[in-house]
């Protein structure tokens, strides 16, 4: 069984990595244009990614709480991080957003050249205070954008099943952005481990949680609510095939 998994991977990865040399080459083409249209030619290649991933791998995934989605007004995700699965398919799953994430991604050969046409908030994270400041600054005025912001509290992947360290920026983003906010948990790690080449087949479950109101909350009062919300969720089941819950699939 393994061995068809490793096999299944290895196509999958062929895959990916043609696909993302074409959009990242092609994608410099859209520089001079909006961040909206540049937003919308590099998300074909993260649907392509997930329908790849459903063919190739047999992982597919169902969304638990899609209709708490208030499409009206830009929202703060702030999400659990388990997987590359997650920076693909919340692109399916939520409006136009802009991710947080490490300065040092945008180097890496064509993975960082896409990434930067999605206009990021790239920090350094070694610079502390000045990265909790430029997170909330540029979170702030692309939520005033009109563009989500997706953080991920916990700052790294972690496996499925271990909860890490919640840090404080996303709530203070949260806090003074004064934004919807909106709490996700899923199992991605069970099926696309962190740092696993092995993809496993079977069915991602996502939760989202009712809008939170985070207007007369502190960032401490926030961050309990998200490690809650995480610990509540954290040890979903591994495949509920027959469970009878919308699933996203890619057109």
């Amino acid at each position: 069984m393994k061995i068809i998994w490793f096999l299944r991977s290895v196509v999958f990865a062929l895959g990916q990595s043609i696909s993302l040399v074409l959009f990242s080459v092609l994608g410099q083409l859209t520089r001079p244009f909006s961040f909206k249209t540049r937003y919308q030619f590099m998300h074909y290649w993260a649907r392509f990614c997930l329908l790849w991933l459903r063919w190739t791998c047999g992982v597919r995934y169902e969304v638990n709480g899609v209709e708490n989605i208030q499409k009206d007004r830009a929202g703060l995700i702030l999400a659990r991080h388990e997987s590359a699965w997650e920076t693909l398919a919340f692109q399916e799953i939520f409006p136009r957003q802009a991710y947080v994430l490490k300065r040092e991604l945008l180097k890496i050969p064509f993975f960082g050249w896409g990434m930067a046409l999605l206009s990021p908030i790239a920090i350094d994270r070694g610079a502390g205070r000045k990265a909790l400041n430029q997170l909330i600054t540029e979170g702030k005025a692309r939520l005033e954008q009109g563009d989500w912001v997706v953080v991920f509290p916990e700052g790294t992947r972690m496996p499925s099943g271990t909860l890490g360290k919640i840090n404080i920026g996303g709530a203070m983003l949260a806090s003074k952005g004064k934004a919807p906010v909106y709490l996700v948990a899923h199992n991605a790690g069970q099926f696309w481990p962190k740092n696993s080449f092995i993809k496993r087949p079977g069915v991602i479950q996502v939760h989202i949680s009712p809008m939170l109101d985070v207007s007369e909350m502190s960032a401490s009062d926030i961050n309990q609510q998200v490690e809650r919300w995480l610990v509540e969720h954290l040890n979903s089941p591994q495949d509920k095939t027959e469970q009878k819950t919308e699933e996203r699939t890619n057109p």
